[in-house]
This record gives structure tokens, sequence and C-alpha cells, in this order.
């Protein structure tokens, strides 16, 4: 909170950040705040994403790095659903909840198809897996197949599908005012 002349002007983490985007850019991601909650969003759930699966890749789950990847992109699904309605979407829906929180599921449900489809390509069409390659070489692409690509491809899709069908209705869900200090 900022006091300027006995008035308490609240900051939010977002207008923190924005305030240290240089101009140009920063009217850019004012007008498309939204998008920059959601890519903040994705970055976190990215990190719980990428912790869970080289967690369980590199213990019990070794030798099943698929398995890994849809675990932990299930966590981090989790995690997005309460984040994405609670803050990047919060005035968006449109929807009763029971049918917002299964279109949210749904749709991260097919994320998780186009989460894996890299890796699984990565592994089982270009056979970058040991033996055919160095256990570095497996690593690397397991990494930028399932973490990097799959995260792309992935998050393009849950953003078009999240406005189109999930929250598609803009400045429905009312927006609560701060509590009197």
């Amino acid at each position: 909170m900022i006091a300027r002349s006995g008035t308490i002007v609240r900051v939010t983490v977002v207008e923190t950040a924005l305030a240290r985007i240089p101009q140009p850019y920063r009217d850019v991601a004012i007008k498309h705040r939204e998008l920059v909650k959601f890519l903040f969003v994705g970055g976190t759930t990215w990190i719980i994403d990428t912790v869970v699966f080289l967690l369980l890749k590199t213990t019990f789950l070794d030798t099943k790095p698929l398995t890994a990847k849809i675990i932990a992109v299930l966590v981090a699904t989790m995690v997005s659903y309460v984040l994405n309605r609670e803050w990047s979407f919060r005035t968006r829906g449109g929807r009763e909840r029971h049918h917002e929180a299964l279109l949210f599921f749904v749709i991260s449900g097919l994320g998780v198809v186009a989460y894996t489809a890299p890796l699984a390509a990565s592994r089982y069409l270009f056979h970058l897996q040991e033996p055919f390659v160095s256990l570095l070489t497996q690593e690397v692409a397991d990494f930028l197949s399932g973490q990097i690509l799959g995260t792309l491809v992935g998050m393009a899709f849950r953003w078009w599908a999240f406005r189109r069908y999930v929250f598609p209705d803009q400045n429905v869900r009312r927006q609560v005012p701060p509590p009197p200090d």
C-alpha cells in the first residue's frame, strides 16, 4: 500500500510488475493484462510441473517418463484451476461453477495430450532415448520436448480454450472491493 494525500492506494503484484516494464511494452502488457496474469500462473505452474516431473523421473518413475509427466501436469493443473479462476480470469465466467470446473478439467485433460505429445514424439518416434542416444542427449531431449515445447503448445491451446469455453463472458463476476482498513 502507498499513502498519498491521506488516501491509501493498493498496489497489486501485477501493477508492481507492470511498472518495471519499459515503455512502449508496458502499454501492450496493460492492454493484455489478463494474458500477463495467465502467463504468470503458467510460469508458476510450470515450475511446479518441472519440479514434480524431475522428482518423479529421477526416482521411482525413472523408466516411465510419460507417466511422470502426466502426474506432474495433473498436479500443476489443480493449482492452475484455483489461480486462473480466482486471479487470471476473476471477472470472467458465464457458467455455473460446477460446469466451469468440469470444462476446465476436460480442456486441461486435452492439454495433457498437447503437453505430452512432443515428449512422446521425442522418445518413441525419434528414439531420443537410451540405447539409441547417450543419457545426456536423452535428458536434454526430454527436457526440451517435455518442458519447453510441450509447455508452449499446451499453454497456447489452454489460453484459447479457457477464454472460449470455460470463462467465455467478460465482466460477469463482480470484482470484490478491497476490505476497509
